[in-house]
């Protein structure tokens, strides 16, 4: 799964230790929204579907 860099820079915010999950569970989001990658704007949207601001 390709990420633009904005929404790299974005995953960076989260912290280390719950990054990787972080980041599996917005890919699998994104494969259900059939994506091919990873924007800022998905990104936002997949982390307030998981009650984050």
């Amino acid at each position: 799964m390709e990420w633009t860099p904005s929404a790299e820079s974005r995953l960076k915010e989260v912290p280390f230790f719950v990054r990787p999950v972080v980041r599996r569970k917005i890919e699998g989001l994104a494969v259900e929204a059939g994506k091919s990658e990873v924007d800022e704007g998905f990104y936002e949207s997949a982390k307030a579907q998981f009650g984050q601001k």
